[in-house]
């Protein structure tokens, strides 16, 4: 018997009791911008194609000592941006709500804005869910504000699909939750 337990056996047992997460078992719960003026309820996020759950990097610093080069891990990094995918519906209103958010932020026709440091209070809700839709984890992305709200794309020549367009947001931190 080998002494490492990996086996076909060992394999099946473990997916028995665990089970695999699906790439459908994702939601976005909520995007807000802190004081109020934008918030993406349920019926917009609906609209959500999918997302990602963010990572998470330490930062690792290198100190020298007699031609040896030691290791030594620092504070968290996180990646600053997330970016979604959302379908468009006939009125475009997400769309226009996201457009307003970064007029919001800076409005080129007066050169004013609301472009300080995000406040705790903006922030994009994310959870991981179950079979049964039921939380596994919650991650919150703290310090949430616009950065791109992408294009969408028409054809004459196109079958009927749905149109999409991608926003960018940018973040500071992530705080997480396990259930």
């Amino acid at each position: 018997m080998p002494d490492v337990k990996q086996t076909i056996t060992d394999f099946y047992r473990v997916a028995q009791e665990r089970d695999f997460s699906r790439d459908f078992q994702f939601r976005v719960l909520n995007i807000q911008n802190g004081d109020g003026s934008v918030v993406v309820s349920e019926d917009d996020l609906v609209y959500a194609k999918g997302g990602t759950i963010p990572g998470r990097e330490i930062s690792e610093n290198t100190v020298s000592y007699m031609g040896l080069d030691f290791r030594v891990p620092g504070s968290a990094k996180y990646a600053g941006s997330y970016d979604i995918e959302f379908f468009c519906d006939t009125g475009d209103t997400l769309r226009n709500l996201m457009l307003q958010w970064t007029r919001d932020t800076f409005d080129d026709a007066t050169s004013t804005g609301n472009y300080f440091v995000p406040k705790e209070t903006s922030i994009i809700d994310l959870v991981q869910l179950d079979t049964q839709l039921e939380r596994v984890a919650q991650y919150t992305l703290v310090g949430a504000y616009p950065k791109n709200v992408g294009d969408v794309t028409y054809s004459l020549e196109g079958t009927g699909a749905p149109v999409s367009f991608t926003q960018s947001l940018g973040y500071h931190y992530i705080r997480s939750e396990s259930y």
